[in-house]
Parts: structure tokens; sequence; C-alpha cells
């Protein structure tokens, strides 16, 4: 996936920030040391025999250090230091250091590419259809209103389809409204980008990009596989010309930040989510760990504080707005909340739905998804500048359309809104979006409430029984916090078990609403489970919160290994009652679920709990939701409220402090995957919404996204001046780019010829070294040849149009 842009805010400064010094990591040693405001560094690094290097770009109170390449680590000396501080005494300026870490280069982060098709994923029969002819008369509309000659454009389905009629993201009235990305800066975090390509040399931002690789201003592709953040770019701010095709803010300006072309260090990982900030608008990106199944990484706590410094300072104090793909892996069992990225507050995660609207097999589903958009398409969300980084999810969230697929197993929330697993909230709506954006009322600051520790220390049974445990949150401590509702729901927690890939979480609201926060991996045979890790679940948003919140723990194999549930505590993220009496969340430290002396003990076991374990993933899923608590100004629509079809099997006994613990010694009823419809009840008070600026942040969500399936695949060839510069079709590729549809568009669908920036907009897949594990689900007939208009990358049937082939009229384009 690749994401796209947010508005840049016009007339604002550029703060100062350090320049960044080429680090030679194989002949010294470079530490990262978090002081203390008011500590020089030039006092710390005579203390410790090292070399200041400067501040980390971005991050005022982190230094860097250098020494040369030797055995010893001087954070050992520090924590020493810190360990035997009651014991040495005195004053001693490493007592002021707050972070201190040792850089080591590694490579851990992963381009998005798409998997090969599971074996038994049965082949779509051949089913072409025909452009539908209200649709192709609107597109060329469009083309001669906006003087469009990008030759590849009507190929663009993603911006507008003339064959599935509303499976786009619904771009092009914007477009006609002045609506086209200008002063908004997109960051493309990923292996470079060719900033000489015809198509993109003129919206190319140099001021905020960076080569974190290479350690050098220019971020160009060097490697001969560096073409993924090219492809980003190009779908989010091709420029509109006589070249290719058309970025979906072709006004707006695109920053290359290269990580994923070599080793990197935490520092040089959280500089680059951070890298001009003040420029910088949103942050692309489409990688992570590995999407094999197996994998269990969470971003370093210096990346984590580079992230809480993005959203509290970036652009001007609005937070900068970070965009990542929720992972590739779902063939393989994969599941989003196993990434500490996709599954962070601070992101927005993107999902994929195909040009039919179906989920493909690839995109990873969990309860961190918060919107969908199409596969090889991008969209770019367009909003107003003054936004905050949790304004921009409210309105995602609340603008997003339901995916009419059969699997998506919606569940109904406590506010109005619809939730899956697969889909989050939707897909995006660019148009929706920025119509919500032109009066929306700018929520209160964030505020948080954090449990106690709970400690469990329990054996959890095997197979469809589960160890359910209990807090109870009151109104009074939530008042305390100065929560007013929910927005997120994190539950940080300590798993022993000898397979992790045999667990499961689910996580149950006072609502009944039921998030999927962790579930069974077949290829996870990791000896351990959960260390401190956190889940995170965007589906309780809009919730009071008060009341019992449940977590069932299951063992879901029965099999040799087994495991103890040790602890968890609960993570409440929302809206402030009071916004004078917000304040700024601390930064994270390393010891910040380290706290399990203050653990609450509960250490009765009870017979029963309201809210039974539920099923497995593959199992369907029903649990009952009760009406949403009226919030005072916050109207919501009311939540239907289905018949329960949860069972008691005994008592629960409660501790004086609202903790509970339960196991069940009966398996429970199916259930689906409920969906929870939250109306977040936002009140939207009128705001003069500033044009100019509102520009692309549709695009980051798809641009973001799923760079995988292709909507035209073009062989490529390379000329002599660069890899990354055009070449021409071949004349029966030319031939096949337009054919059967250059009457309907006229004049401007320039089709006979075409250059190698197409590329720019085929599938965000890894070119055409993967284009063979497609063909059979390309959409050809049987003699090969290409069908303009009428590409399936889908399983299951269509059902886009009536009988006779045509689709209703969209209303709005």
């Amino acid at each position: 996936m690749r994401p796209l842009s947010f508005l840049a805010f016009l007339g604002l400064s550029t703060l100062s920030e350090a320049s960044i010094v080429k680090r030679d990591y194989a002949n010294n040693d470079y530490y990262v040391l978090h002081l203390e405001r008011g500590v020089e560094p030039e006092h710390v690094a005579a203390r410790l025999g090292l070399e200041h290097q400067g501040a980390m770009q971005g991050m005022g109170d982190h230094h860097i250090f250098r020494a040369p390449k030797t055995d010893d680590d001087v954070v050992s000396e520090i924590q020493e230091r810190k360990r035997r501080k009651r014991d040495v005494g005195g004053d001693d300026i490493l007592d002021r250091v707050l972070l201190a870490q040792k850089q080591k280069p590694r490579r851990h982060l992963e381009k998005r590419t798409i998997p090969p098709p599971p074996a038994d994923l049965p082949v779509k029969p051949r089913n072409p259809q025909k452009p539908v002819d209200w649709a192709v008369e609107r597109r060329a509309e469009v083309m001669r209103d906006l003087d469009i000659r990008d030759p590849i454009f009507t190929d663009q389905w993603h911006l507008f389809n003339t064959v599935q009629t509303g499976q786009d993201v619904n771009v092009t009235s914007l477009w006609q409204e002045g609506i086209t990305g200008t002063n908004v800066t997109v960051a493309i975090i990923d292996d470079g980008l060719d900033m000489y390509s015809d198509d993109l040399k003129d919206n190319y931002f140099a001021e905020g990009s960076w080569d974190f690789n290479a350690h050098i201003a220019e971020p160009k592709p060097t490697l001969s596989d560096d073409k993924h953040g090219t492809r980003c770019a190009g779908e989010v701010a091709a420029v509109r010309n006589d070249v290719c095709g058309v970025g979906v803010a072709y006004d707006a300006k695109v920053a290359g930040i290269r990580i994923l072309s070599g080793e990197l260090t935490n520092a040089d990982e959280a500089e680059a989510l951070i890298y001009k900030s003040q420029l910088n608008d949103i942050y692309s990106c489409s990688w992570g760990p590995p999407d094999d199944g197996r994998h269990m990484d969470a971003p370093d706590v210096l990346i984590r504080q580079a992230m809480l410094k993005g959203v509290q300072e970036g652009r001007g104090g609005r937070g900068s707005i970070y965009v990542f793909a929720s992972g590739n892996g779902a063939s393989r069992g994969d599941n989003c909340n196993f990434d500490g990225y996709t599954n962070s507050i601070y992101s927005i995660t993107v999902g994929a739905v195909d040009r039919a609207g179906q989920h493909p097999y690839y995109s990873e589903h969990c309860s961190a998804n918060l919107v969908v958009t199409y596969s090889s398409g991008s969209g770019d969300s367009i909003v107003r500048p003054d936004l905050s980084w949790r304004d921009l999810q409210y309105i995602a969230m609340h603008t997003a359309a339901p995916v009419e697929d059969d699997t998506a197993e919606w569940q109904e929330t406590a506010i109005g809104k619809r939730f899956s697993h697969t889909f989050g909230y939707g897909k995006i709506d660019a148009y929706a979006l920025v119509e919500m954006a032109r009066d929306w009322e700018l929520v209160k600051p964030q505020a948080w409430w954090f449990s106690p520790w709970q400690h469990v220390k329990k054996p959890i049974p095997e197979g469809r029984t589960g160890l359910s445990v209990n807090f109870e949150v009151t109104k009074e401590m939530l008042q305390e916090a100065n929560l007013e509702r929910v927005e997120h729901v994190t539950v940080t927690m300590n798993v022993n078990h000898t397979r992790r890939g045999d667990l499961s979480v689910d996580l149950i609201s006072p609502e009944n609403v039921v998030s999927h926060i962790a579930t069974d991996r077949k290829n996870d045979d990791a000896e351990a489970g959960y260390d401190n890790w956190t889940f995170m679940s965007v589906v309780h948003w809009g919730e009071s919160g008060i009341g019992k919140w449940t977590l069932v723990v299951k063992d879901n194999k029965v099999n040799d290994h087994q495991g103890t549930f040790i602890d968890w505590h609960l993570k409440l993220w929302g809206e402030s009652i009071d916004a004078d009496k917000a304040t700024l969340l601390p930064m994270p430290s390393e010891d910040d679920d380290a706290d399990h002396d203050k653990i609450i003990t509960s250490t009765q076991t009870a017979p029963a709990s309201t809210a039974t374990a539920p099923p497995s993933p593959e199992e369907t899923h029903s649990h009952s939701m009760s009406e949403p608590s009226e919030q005072p100004d916050r109207p919501t629509k009311p939540a239907a409220k289905p018949k329960p079809t949860t069972t008691e099997s005994g008592e629960e006994t409660a501790a004086p402090d609202g903790t509970s613990v339960a196991q069940e010694t009966t398996e429970t009823a199916s259930s689906s995957w409920i969906s929870w419809l939250p109306t977040l009840g936002a009140s939207k008070a009128a705001q003069p919404w500033i044009y100019g600026a509102l520009g692309l942040i549709v695009a980051f969500f798809i641009g973001l996204g799923i760079y995988f399936w292709i909507a035209r695949r073009r062989r490529l060839r390379n000329d002599s001046r660069s890899n990354y510069e055009f070449e021409m079709l071949d004349e029966e590729e030319g031939e096949g780019l337009n054919a059967g549809e250059k009457a309907a568009v006229g004049s401007g669908a320039r089709g006979a010829r075409r250059t190698r920036g197409g590329e720019l907009y085929d599938a965000f897949a890894g070119g055409s070294d993967d284009e063979d594990e497609f063909d059979r689900y390309s959409d050809r007939d049987p003699s090969g040849d290409r069908h303009r208009e009428s590409e399936q990358y889908i399983v299951g049937e269509d059902d886009s149009s009536d009988d006779d082939g045509n689709t209703p009229e969209r209303p709005l384009r």
C-alpha cells in the first residue's frame, strides 16, 4: 500500500533543525542519549569520553555521541551508575540521562510485497465486463474540464471506475472544485524515488527529502529493486501532463525518505519518521516486519518517542499523519496486531479492497484496521489544514463506506457504526471526507486512563474453553483521568506458552462489542507467548468506557503445548472532558510497562462471567450488544440490540478493586465477528475551511496502501538515461492501451504510445519479477489478449451490475 498526503499548512515557518551528520558505522560506535532539559551535552561527552555529534533531527533533547569502535559500551556504565546510585551517592551528570542506547545497524523492515496466491485459491472464471456508457461519458467530461491528457488516465480505475461504477476513491468531483493537493506535502518513506522522472520532477520536494541509507541529501534509487518508492510517489502526486497517468493529488508535493535499501539504526529510523516534520505533512509507510505469520515485532522505544514527538509537535502542533499498510500476510495467517507499527494509536492503518469491492487474499485482518482502500489504487484524503491527527482519524472513520462483501462479518457498535476486522469501518470516500472536513468541529485534546496491572497466573485451558478475566472501570476513574469517550483501546499482557501460534485473545467491552485483538497463527511456532506485548483496537471508538471490560485468552489447539496467562493491564485513550485540564503524554520509556510490583492480585476464580469466551476466528460470532450511554452534546445513533446469545456457567466473584478472574468450564456458542457501528457522535460547528490547503488525505490512505494489485501490468525496459526514465511501449502494447474506448474519450485519451513511467501506476508489487505469479489471476482471455477496463483480480463473483450489464448512476463523482 501507499499512503498519501495531508494538507500542508500555509504560512508555516520552518523550525530550525540540526543537520544530519553522515555516520561511519564501520569505524565508529554511535550512541543516542536522551538528556534532561538544561543538561549540556558537551559535559556528558567529557564525562563519558565521547564526541558530541549534535542533536538528533527533530528530537531536541536526544543527542548523538561518537567514539572509535571498541568492545566497550558506555551504556553499561550509565546503567550501572543508576543501579548503584544509593550506594555510590553523590551527584553525577549521568543521573540526568533519561535514555541511553548504543546504535546497531540492522535490517528488520520489509517492503509490503504481495505473496504468491495460495495453491488452493480458486481462480475466478473469466467474465469480462463492458464499461457503463454514462460513466464513460462522465469521465470524458472530467478530462475535458480539467484538460487531462495523461495517456493512461483511462486505465486508472481507482480514480474513476467505468466498469464497476462506485468502486473507486470518488475524487474527480474534488478536482473539478479545485481541490488537487495544492500546498500539501507527502513524504514517501521507502526505498527512494526518481525525482528526475518526467512525471514527478515538477512535484518533487527536495527540502523534505533525505537518504538515511547512504546518508546523503538525494534519495535517488540505486539498487535494482529500488522501485517501490517511485511507484508510491507516482500514485500520490504524478503531474497532470502528457506523460503516463495522474496522481490522486496531482498538485501536491512529494518528498522521498530512503530507509529500505540498506542497514538502519534506531536513530536513523527515528529521524526518518519525523524528518522535516514542519514541512512534510503525511508520512506514507508501506513496510514493516515480515508478513510471514511468525514475527512479532514492535518499534524500539526511541522510534516510539519519535512518533509521539511527531503527533505532538509536527505540522505546527497539529500532529504529523502516519499512514501504514496493514500488511500482506493474511494468506500466511498473519494479523496486523502482531506488528507494532500498524497497531500504534498514532498511525492510521489501512487495509485492502479490490476493484470489485471484495477482500484480497493477502490483506491482513485485525482490530487496528481503521479503513480500507483499493489495491493498486491510490487515494488521498483531503482535509482542512487545522485538523489534528486525531480529527483525521475521526473523519476517516465517520465517512468510510461499508463494503458489501459476504465475508466481511460486520458487527454493529454501540454508537451506530459498523466495523469489520477485514475492512475496518469501510472504504475511503474522498468526496465525503472533504465534505465533512469543511465544517468539522475539532475534537478536544487527548486524555487517557490506565488500569493497574492485573495478576492472573493461571493455566490456559486447551480447546474452545477460554480463560476470562475482567476489570471494572468506574465513572469516577474516568472523570479523574479527564476522559470523556474512548477512541483507541490497548491491552498490554504477558503470557507464557510453548507455542505462541496456538493463542488467541478477545477483548469484550462493557457494551458487549468484541475486538479480536489476537488470532492464532498457523506458522508461529515460537516457544514463547506475549512478553509485555501491546495489542490495539479501534473497534470501541466512541464508547464511554464505563463498565466491565473482559479479556478472554484461548489456547485453540489440543496438543502437547500449554501456557499460562501471567498478567495484563488495560489502557483507554480518547477525548478529554475538560480541554483546559489536558496535558501532553510524557515520552515513552523502556520502563513504561515494568511496574509489575504494583500488580493487583486476584486469586479467586469465579464460576462464570456474563460474557463467555468468544470462539476462534474460524468460527462465526454473535455477541450481544447493549445501547450506548448518552453523552451530553454528543448525539449518537442508537445501536440495535441483538438478542443476547452468551451463556452463564457458574458464579463470578469480584475483588474489592473491581477485578475478577473467571475460568470457563463449558464451550461457548458459535458467534460471528461482531461489528459495532459507532457514530462517534462528533458535533460539528461551522468553521472556515481553507480551500487551498485541502488537498491530499484521500491520497495518503489509498496511496499508502496495498501496493499490490495491478490495474495494468506493463513490461518495462530501461533506456540509456536511467533505470527510472521513461521508455516507449511497443506498438502492440500501445494499441492495447486504449482499445475500445478512444471513441468515448475523444482526443483526450492519447493511448497509442506511452513511456516507461507507466510503472508508476502499475501494481505496487515488485514489478516485472512478480508478474508470473499473477498470470492466472490476471484478466486475460484464452488468447492472451488484455481486456481494457475489465481486469478482475478477485475471487468470487462480481455483482456490481444488473442483468443488463448496467450499473445505476452514481450521484457524485
